[in-house]
């Protein structure tokens, strides 16, 4: 696919759009929404070691107005800027779930829905952590949760945990760290 023409359509606080001319594969033209995104990371936070048994993570219980709904999450934001993808995920986790990572591990990038939009999440694992104040944003209503791994496989099972970014950081941590 090539790029012929981009005209921004709005410019907002987390996105913007822009209407894509593009020509596709088959020589065909057309008008593509694009939802432009400065990416995200996710963290998965560990209160014990990883590889203990039947560790404790912690999750958020946030309430999300697209879905209406309060939904199960690891913490997770907008990158600010251009800081790096690390600097994010330990901003998040500490803003979010009010902790300090000693340990911070790169696992994987994501995109969300690239059907429409660029915005890539960058997952991570946090460990040795400590406890700090929460300095979440006014527009977040949400609730620190500690949950046992057994716990989480359970939830996941049953449905519970929806969100997209945390199914496949906590199945990412279950299938290659936790083996």
């Amino acid at each position: 696919m090539t790029l012929l023409a981009s005209r921004r359509v709005h410019t907002g606080r987390v996105l913007n759009l822009d209407l894509d001319h593009v020509r596709f594969p088959d020589g065909s033209e057309g008008t593509l929404e694009m939802v432009r995104h400065p990416g995200a990371a996710a963290v998965v936070p560990f209160l014990d070691p990883p590889e203990s048994a039947d560790p404790r993570v912690l999750l958020i219980r946030q309430f999300r107005h697209a879905a209406d709904a309060w939904l199960w999450e690891v913490p997770a934001g907008t990158r600010n800027g251009r800081e790096s993808l690390a600097t994010c995920a330990a901003r998040e986790l500490r803003e979010e779930a009010g902790c300090v990572a000693g340990r911070l591990e790169a696992l994987a990038a994501i995109y969300t829905t690239p059907g429409f939009t660029d915005e890539v999440i960058h997952l991570f694992l946090a460990a040795d952590l400590t406890r700090v104040s929460q300095q979440h944003e006014a527009d977040e209503f949400l609730e620190v949760h500690e949950i046992r791994w057994s716990e989480v496989g359970r939830m996941i099972r049953r449905g519970e945990l929806r969100d997209a970014k945390s199914l496949t950081a906590l199945m990412f941590v279950q299938c290659f760290v936790r083996i």
